[in-house]
């Protein structure tokens, strides 16, 4: 995995490019156990939360599971397919098949409402809302009174 630059998000501050960095972790620690591609992720941010979204069109909701483990969103999938075929001489063949992944980003503690963590899956996309803690919500522009 290449790190989170500037042909990914947004040209903005540094200060920012470090916050999101450090909410997200693009290193290499997203691999599959087995030979299979990831699913594509998308991250975006609003004022109230932030929503990742995986690509994984052909699973169920029951075939993920995702985590919070040690300030890490952890989202994978175990999936064994059996198939049996038969053929025109009564014998028969097996093919496994299997789709594994595992995903994690690094979650900003200051920043993201652990406990208000949801998720929903339809038409092949996961969507994971983390929503933000009400002090890292951006704030109403304040004017101040010259005296």
């Amino acid at each position: 995995m290449l790190p989170l630059k500037s042909a990914y998000v947004p040209n903005v501050s540094r200060f920012f490019e470090d916050d999101w960095n450090s909410l997200f972790d693009w290193t290499n620690r997203n691999l599959s156990n087995q030979i299979t591609s990831l699913p594509a992720v998308n991250v975006a941010e609003n004022p109230e939360e932030f929503v990742v979204e995986l690509a994984a069109p052909g699973l169920k909701k029951e075939d993920f599971k995702i985590e919070i483990n040690n300030n890490s969103l952890v989202i994978k999938s175990d999936l064994e397919i059996e198939k049996t075929i038969e053929n025109d001489n009564s014998y028969s063949r097996k093919e496994f098949e299997y789709h594994t992944f595992q995903r994690s980003f690094n979650l900003n503690t200051d920043i993201v409402d652990h406990e208000q963590i949801k998720a929903t899956y339809e038409a092949g996309i996961l969507s994971v809302t983390l929503p933000k803690k009400e002090e890292a919500k951006p704030k109403p522009v304040r004017t101040i009174q010259i005296t």
